[in-house]
């Protein structure tokens, strides 16, 4: 037997990864993914059910609060705030893919940002920090979708 479980092992990856790993080429593309889900989000919080979360996500309150993308004047909790810029990227389906079918940046980005934005001031964290943890929920996503199954499965049942 192993001396340590997979999930054991991908924590350890994960938990060991910090900002002097990321390469001159994977900032680029980081970067250029982030600017992309932010556009295909923008262009999402004019849709309909982008506007129906919203409104579901106002019932919810808390001392912390992130901004709704599009709305400089409409916060929620970091939570809700996630999940109503997350269904903005996902209603445009023009954010980026892998094969088998899954869409990274729309369902990393909106977390990572509204964390962020509910760190205290004097704690913020830096641009570069917000690239690692953009790109570690990216190889949390990643890794899960090379080990499921289900996932080999989606070409198939299409």
């Amino acid at each position: 037997f192993p001396s340590q479980t997979v999930t054991g092992n991908f924590a350890k990856v994960i938990h060991g990864l910090n900002a002097n790993q990321l390469t001159d080429q994977v900032i680029q593309r980081s970067k250029r993914m982030i600017l992309d889900t932010l556009g295909v989000g923008l262009l999402g919080t004019s849709t309909e059910v982008c506007h129906k979360v919203a409104q579901y996500g106002k019932i919810y309150s808390s001392d912390l609060s992130s901004t709704i993308w599009g709305h400089l004047d409409f916060r929620l909790p970091p939570l809700y705030a996630a999940f109503v810029n997350g269904v903005a990227v996902h209603s445009m389906d023009f954010d980026d893919t892998w094969h088998p079918a899954t869409h990274p940046s729309g369902a990393v980005l909106p977390a990572v940002i509204a964390l962020s934005e509910a760190f205290p001031q004097k704690k913020k964290i830096s641009g570069l920090d917000l690239l690692l943890a953009f790109n570690v929920g990216i190889e949390v996503q990643g890794r899960l979708l090379h080990f499921s199954r289900e996932a080999r499965n989606i070409p198939r049942r299409y």
